[in-house]
This record gives structure tokens, sequence and C-alpha cells, in this order.
């Protein structure tokens, strides 16, 4: 049988398994052919003859119970401390084991190893997860998927944190805190707040692109199999020369994409609020194996500069007819975690887990997430997290890290500074030459502002992507109505103008149909209700804001080292 009854594990290096924990059974229970032979013992080893007995005065229920009882105050104890801090966003999630492999060649943009053999197979884990809810949410609900994959190169650990929107709602790092509070609970009532929830997003229009997708079905997946993907954020693939060229990643579901509509995504939510983890269990446990097509948007520098889309701007989409996509590589899922703790709640991902040929960008929002996730999973798992059997690479070396809570790796006497003249170290690939960029600018304290640039590609969305789907401009529109007619009427009055500045129709539509539903559904005890919740006094969100431009770029001059700067 598969498990420890032997002191040995399947497969995998460093002494764990395939998946970097010791194997139990298929999915947390055992078949009649596996019987668990192990004596049951107290955390030092020692046996324990009556694992639910506890030692007591006098032979009944009715007793003292003794503070000398070992295995008692060690199951007890260890019951109060089984859980840790769940994630501030993408709490609720489930994972799954597979291989991406090198489907074609793009060896000609970047040096990653893992990259430059087709056919090359690389283990990955992979969590999905939605973003807002707490961990025990139902999985059906409206929002944005995530979707985080860990790839074991021979260079390291790779992590790509993708989504299932090709944009974001921010596009500057300090926003991130209020963006994050607004589609949580309102913090005096502990509910959900609609009200919070759009006046947020009436004083950070920029987010339009993103609630255009939010609001369609596309952000009601029948799970995650039948979901796409994306980067969102610009990275770099780089070469061992010093060239580069910006990508995004759009990874592409072989299953077809299948989304709920609103009613039907409700109406599982209360039947099996788990029910996306359990189809991605079930088809696994079933043989089925799940599968991605995934592309590289490529970008060079230079076209970059002038293009009047800023390649950095998280909320924008680049068009496929100027950067079309190019295949590489697929990803395959086909396996189930063996233990869900272990694995899925204890995986930590960063942008910052890169190889080299793999780097990051300028990107505001992707240097912001490059400080928030590695530090958080410090906070969650603590500071060697790294050391997990989920997270830990093949190799990983660096002695001016270590001690801290749960170190299980020893350095002994290895110098703990650097250099020493008493230890040698070889000289490294880099990620990327630390001078391939050269910028030019003054340091300001810079704020995007809102454009007319910025409705526009949501506009696209609803006069060419949503029209060309028979019923999904209706579905749209009763989306927003259903949510938007919670918040008070100052707030929907300023959401419907938003929504009219992408198109004078959608906005007027929109209108109608919540007022509609506000008149059938708002009561007025319900409405005094919700107006308490408004008016709390909230700090205020962000500073007036200084008189927009009509610039979409909000970056400085760039170039390469190569480029003549005269």
């Amino acid at each position: 049988m598969n498990g420890s009854k032997n002191g040995t594990v399947n497969g995998g290096a460093n002494g764990y398994s395939r998946n970097g924990v010791q194997n139990g059974g298929t999915n947390g229970t055992h078949s009649k052919d596996e019987i668990i032979e192990e004596i049951i013992t107290t955390m030092n080893g020692a046996p324990v003859k009556k694992v639910a007995g506890s030692q007591r005065i006098g032979n009944q229920l009715r007793a003292t119970l003794l503070l000398q009882d070992i295995n008692l105050l060690e199951l007890i104890q260890h019951l109060t401390h089984e859980r840790i801090p769940e994630r501030l966003v993408h709490a609720r999630g489930t994972g799954a084991h597979g291989y991406f492999e090198v489907t074609d060649d793009i060896s000609d943009v970047t040096s990653a190893d893992f990259l430059q053999r087709v056919g090359e197979k690389t283990p990955l884990f992979v969590r999905f997860s939605t973003v807002a809810g707490e961990r025990g949410s139902a999985e059906t609900v409206r929002d944005t998927r995530g979707f985080a994959f860990k790839m074991r190169t021979k260079e390291g650990i790779l992590d790509w944190m993708f989504l299932s929107t090709p944009v974001f709602p921010i596009r500057d790092g300090a926003k991130f805190p209020s963006f994050t509070h607004a589609t949580k609970r309102n913090p005096r009532s502990g509910l959900p707040d609609h009200t919070m929830f759009w006046d947020y997003f009436n004083n950070n229009q920029e987010a339009i692109h993103f609630l255009m997708f939010l609001f369609s079905d596309r952000a009601t997946p029948v799970d995650f199999q039948h979901a796409d993907c994306f980067s969102i954020n610009s990275y770099r693939f780089t070469k061992s020369d010093g060239s580069f060229v910006y990508v995004k990643i759009h990874v592409k579901t072989n299953q077809g994409v299948q989304n709920f509509t609103a009613a039907e995504a409700q109406t599982v939510a209360g039947q099996d609020p788990d029910h996306q983890t359990r189809s991605l269990f079930d088809d696994l446990e079933a043989g089925k194996t799940p599968s991605w097509d995934v592309y590289a948007q490529i970008i060079d520098p230079k076209k970059a500069a002038t293009y009047p889309i800023n390649i950095f701007d998280a909320t924008k989409t680049l068009p496929f007819k100027d950067f079309p996509l190019r295949k590489f590589g697929r990803i395959v899922l086909d396996r189930n975690p063996d233990d869900s703790f272990a694995e899925v709640e204890q995986s930590a991902f960063s942008p910052t887990n890169i190889v080299p040929g793999w780097a990051l960008s300028p990107d505001p929002i992707l240097q912001t997430r490059s400080l928030a996730y590695a530090d958080t999973q410090r906070h969650r798992l603590g500071v060697n997290f790294i050391q997990l059997p989920i997270n830990k690479p093949e190799h990983s070396f660096n002695p001016l890290m270590r001690d801290g809570a749960a170190t299980f790796r020893a350095l002994g006497a290895t110098p703990n500074y650097f250099p020493s003249s008493f230890t040698k170290y070889p000289v490294a690939a880099q990620y990327a030459v630390p001078d391939e960029e050269h910028w030019l600018g003054t340091v300001v304290d810079f704020e995007s502002q809102v454009v007319a640039a910025d409705f526009v590609q949501a506009r696209i969305f609803w006069e060419e992507t949503l029209a060309a789907e028979p019923g999904q401009q209706d579905n749209f529109v009763n989306n927003v109505a259903g949510h938007l007619s919670s918040a008070v009427a100052e707030v929907r009055t300023v959401t419907y103008a938003m929504f009219t500045r992408v198109n004078a129709d959608l906005g007027m539509r929109i209108k109608t149909a919540t007022e509609a539903a506000v008149a059938g559904t708002i009561t007025p005890a319900k409405l005094k209700i919700t107006n308490n919740f408004a008016n709390m006094k909230l700090a205020d969100l962000h500073a007036k804001k200084q008189a927009p431009h009509d610039s979409p770029h909000n970056f400085d001059l760039f170039a390469h080292k190569a480029w003549s700067l005269s």
C-alpha cells in the first residue's frame, strides 16, 4: 500500500513522493485492501494503549480527569492549534498535480532551460481558487478565479499566478488595500455591502474594463476545468545575451469554456457550495486529464515604447492583431493531492519565484505583488515556508538566510556571511542581465488618472464581444442590476453615469433594470438598514482626484542598453 507503513515513499527527490509529501490513500480514505497496521503513539513516539480513553479518578463517566494524561493533553493541544491564518485573498481553493509540456519551439525569445526542448515535461502543482470569499465560502459565486502554477524546473521553482479575467481592477499598487476591503465585508456589520462595493468603483473608474468581465457570465464558470486564465501582468522573456522581450501569457482550456448564468450559479451554490472542488476531484479520480494550451503574446520593447496602450497597465489588454498569440506549451493535470492541508493549504506562491529566462517587468501591480505574496507566506506559514515539501525546490542554498521557526535544513559551520575566506561559491547564471534596461525620469509621487481611453476596451467588450454572444448583453444588465439594486440611491446614480461612459444604451438599460429591482424588492425597513451602512463613517478611500489628463501613458522613457539615447 502507499503510505509510511514500511518507512518508504513513492518516487520523487528529497525523500518525498512526486507531490512532495509522503503518500497516503488516494483520496484521504483507504480501500478495504489497505489496512493500517501502525501503532498510534504520543508525539515523542511512545505507544498509546487506549487512544480514546482518558485517565480519571474512578472507573465511571463522572470523574475528575488528570493532567498527567499525556495522550489527552497532546490531542487537545494539537487540535486547538491545527488552523493557520487563511489567505487574505484566494482563501477558498483546491489543487491538483500535473505537468507542463513544451509543444512548440520558443527558444528564440527565452533561454529558460525548461522551454528549450519540444516535448520536455516539467512537473507542476496548481492551486485553483476564488478571490474574495473566505475559506469555507461557496465556489460558484460571482468572482474572479485564481490559477496558481508551481513548476518544478531544473533551475528552481517558477510560479505563475494568473486570473480568469484578462484585466485587473487597479494599476496603482497603493490601491490594493482599498480595493480588497471594498470587495469584502463591511467592517461594522460583518455583512457583504454592495453600497461599499459600488462606491469604491465609482471613485476608481479605471476598473470599468474589469467590471465588464466580472458581471458577465465569465465570472461564474461551471468549474475550473472549463475556464481560461491570463497572466494579466506583462513579464519578460530573457536570454543569456542580455536581450529580452515583454510577454503576456494566455492559458486556454481544451475542455471548452462553460459558464453558469447567475441563477444557475446561485442554485448550485446553495445545493453544493463545494461544487468546483468536487468537480475537479471527481474528474481526476475518474482518470480524466484536463488540459490547457499555453500561448504567449510577444511584445518588442521598442514597439512598447510608442504603442498607444501602456503595456504595464493591468486594466488593459493588447489586441491580437498587433500581438498575436504564439503557442508554446500545454498544461495537463493527472492527479489529486494526497493531503489537502499539506499540499493545497500550505502551498505558497509568489511572483518572486522566477528562474533564468523569465523575469519581472516594471508593471507596478506586478512589482507590488512581488512584495505582498512572499510576505503573506511568511505570515501564514513562517519564515521557512520554502522548506515545506510542497514548496521545496530540488536545490536551494543560501547560508545568509537561516534559523527561524521550523528550520529543517541545518547548515552547521557554513559561514552565515558573504564573502568568506573559508568558502568559495562559483558564479551562477543570473535571471537577467542587471543593466539590460535603462530608465530615465524624476522620482514623483504618482497616481494614475482616469481618462477617456480607459473606457474604450470596455466599450468594445459591450458593443462587439457580448453583442456577438446571444443573450449575453441581457445577462450582463441583469447581473449588474441584481447586485447594484442593494446599493443606496446616490451610489446607484453615479454607477449609471459610469456605465453610460461605456455606452449610452448600456447605462440606460442598467438604470431601468436596477430601479425596477429596487421598486420590487427593497422595503422601507430594508432601505433604512442599507442607508445606515452607507452613512457609517468610513475613511475616505482616496484623496480628491487631480484634474484628469488625456494621455494613457503612465511610464517614463525607457530604453535597452544597446539603444541610442541621443
